[in-house]
């Protein structure tokens, strides 16, 4: 594999991508991942890179402006080898094959040492200014990457910008999952004490559930020789939840050797491990200069102010992971829920939020009425009426979602809503009710205001209260949350309901009994309304009507209210010549009461033998 590493005037300017084989690539100013955006005499696509195994072969696009350099001479067009590069303005490009494996049998370090935050708070920066600058710089550098590998990328670079000795051969991000990770909190006293005394134990007793990746790795001293992190140290500085250094350079032949081949003889390992999310470390590795260092001695001060650099660096990116982990969930959730029920929710991970479980939920299905007629008055403007019914869909998302509920679906020119999940509130039925009837009043203003956009629809409003299940369906890329279970079909029946009763909200009768015991009069009213049995169905049902308040609806006051169930109980009963004059002393623009007139003079003001009080639909 081979890769190509970039690096500006800056030592932060610095990128490091493997390249694809046989698969060509642009380089530029604004080239994605192969942007070299530093650099202002770079275009914005300034060359086509491809890699045929052997050879990187690079074409100055038409479009750039400025050379491109090989061998000190400009051309339009050349083939590297690795180890060669070549220059556009002030940036360099090499290509190098230098692979990285993690090596499970590396020789046991020689010595092996430990870093709590409390050990490092002693270590003062002998020269702080270089490192303070670029600590400085690095919190904004990582907010501005667009994607967890853009993070790695710019870390390693300024941890390479921030350790200036020329003994740092590499530094890498890699994501190191572990088993013992999940569980490291509530290991046993016995291997918490074993690991403060530093017991060595065997690698099989905690492997790796998954193999560690290299998110991004660089090295200063490129070459042919494979940059090969230690996976012992790995698996231990995760487990430890501490910094931990490891020194081979202990005079012993199988050592040297592997500081021969392996171009370091010591390495240290930095986890970064917010809760909740997979475990990453930083990994830096290097080789003492001639004489620089001895077994009998402690590890250089260099090289501990090297690691509280990268310890501080760490706590940053693990910080920031925190951060965009609340802003992925916050994303996700805000797809499905409204600001009010977020608010409610903490910091639950969505998956666990929004997987499905039973409740108590109310169900509230709307639909719009007029949009047939509508559709067929203005077949030859049907832009303009698709925008007409998306706001009327709006009119009723935003009541359901102002009142803590969960838009659960839309149907045509239909919403559903519900109330119960992932929230549950104490108010749930006064909630329910204040949406459908803020809904209904919108409605009905814009109905006496021509130019309003909802002129001419009328909505009719379905709500049943019953035991569901609520959560999100579907595939991750596709998913939506929704309410299941007989009372969504219940809701949709009261709903298809309105049209025959001409009543615009019909309740079933666990949600009217609810009302009234719940919600005040000074926010909701009920009207019991009759006893039907919905078309295909062989059981019966009570529906009630919700009314707005007394002050807001003087149509019906709460004696007419009263009138009209004492003529529905005499209905039911059979006595229909009671019921006839109860119903006549109510208003005439009371439709509700029409239907019941209509329905008794009919059947010639008897009632049919055998006569039970159930209305029969005959349609859906």
């Amino acid at each position: 594999m081979a890769d190509l590493i970039a690096q500006g005037v800056g030592a932060e300017h610095r990128w490091r991508r493997p390249l694809p084989l046989r698969e060509p690539i642009v380089l530029g100013r604004s080239a994605g991942e192969w942007s070299a955006s530093w650099d202002l005499q770079i275009s914005r696509r300034h060359a086509e890179l491809l890699w045929d195994g052997r050879r990187l072969q690079v074409r100055k696009l038409p479009e750039a402006k400025n050379p491109i350099f090989f061998h000190g001479r400009p051309t339009s067009e050349c083939r590297l080898l690795p180890e060669e590069h070549f220059v556009i303005g002030q940036t360099s490009f090499l290509l190098v094959e230098q692979p990285w494996m993690v090596e499970r049998d590396l020789p046991p370090p020689e010595h092996e040492h430990q870093y709590s935050l409390q050990d490092l708070a002693a270590v003062s920066f002998r020269n702080p200014d270089r490192r303070i600058e670029v600590l400085s710089r690095l919190p904004e550098a990582l907010s501005q990457a667009v994607s967890d590998e853009d993070m790695c990328v710019r870390l390693v670079s300024m941890l390479l910008a921030g350790l200036p000795r020329a003994d740092t051969a590499a530094a890498a991000v890699l994501a190191a999952p572990t088993e013992q990770t999940a569980t490291s909190v509530s290991r046993s006293p016995s291997a918490d004490s074993a690991q403060a005394e530093g017991v060595d134990r065997p690698m099989e007793e905690f492997p790796l559930s998954g193999a560690i990746r290299a998110l991004y790795w660089d090295s200063r001293l490129a070459g042919s020789a494979p940059f090969r992190p230690s996976q012992r140290l790995i698996r231990e500085a995760v487990l430890r939840r501490r910094t931990l250094l490891h020194l081979w350079r202990g005079g012993g032949e199988s050592d040297r050797l592997f500081t021969d081949t392996g171009q370091y003889d010591w390495a240290f390992c930095t986890p970064i491990l917010p809760e909740g999310l997979p475990p990453w470390v930083i990994y830096l590795a290097g080789r003492f200069a001639p004489a620089a260092y001895s077994a009998e001695e402690s590890p250089p001060w260099e090289l501990r102010e090297d690691i509280k650099f990268t310890e501080l660096a760490g706590a940053m990116v693990g910080s920031l992971r925190r951060m965009r982990r609340l802003e992925r969930q916050q994303a996700i959730l805000s797809q499905f829920f409204s600001p009010l029920v977020l608010k409610n929710l903490g910091g639950e991970a969505p998956d666990r939020l929004l997987e499905p479980q039973e409740t108590e939920a109310s169900v509230l299905f709307c639909d719009l009425r007029g949009f047939s007629r509508r559709s067929e008055q203005e077949s030859k403007n049907l832009r303009d009426l698709l925008d007409r019914v998306s706001q009327a869909l709006g009119v009723m998302t935003r009541h359901i979602l102002e009142e803590g509920g969960v838009v659960g679906d839309y149907q045509g020119d239909a919403a559903l809503g519900f109330w119960g999940w992932p929230v549950v509130w104490d108010d749930m039925v006064e909630r329910t009710c204040r949406a459908a009837l803020a809904i209904r009043q919108q409605f009905q203003t814009a109905a006496q205001n021509p130019q309003s956009p909802l002129a001419g629809f009328q909505v009719g409003i379905g709500i049943a209260a019953g035991r569901a299940v609520a959560g999100r369906i579907g595939p991750p890329e596709q998913a939506k949350v929704t309410v299941f279970g007989p009372v969504v079909n219940l809701a949709a029946r009261l709903e298809s309901m309105t049209k025959i009763f001409h009543a615009p909200i019909l309740l079933d009768s666990a949600m009217a009994e609810a009302v009234r015991r719940k919600v005040p009069p000074a926010v909701a009213r009920v009207r019991r309304v009759a006893v039907v049995r919905p078309y295909g169905m062989d059981s019966s049902l009570e529906i009630a009507e919700l009314l707005p308040p007394a002050d807001q609806y003087p149509l019906l006051s709460d004696d007419q209210i009263r009138l009209y169930e004492t003529g529905l109980d005499a209905f039911l009963a059979g006595r229909w010549q009671e019921a006839y004059q109860c119903l006549h002393q109510l208003p005439a623009e009371d439709q509700v009461a029409d239907f019941l007139t209509a329905f008794i003079t009919q059947q010639n003001r008897q009632p049919p033998p055998q006569w039970d009080g159930v209305i029969p639909i005959q349609s859906k």
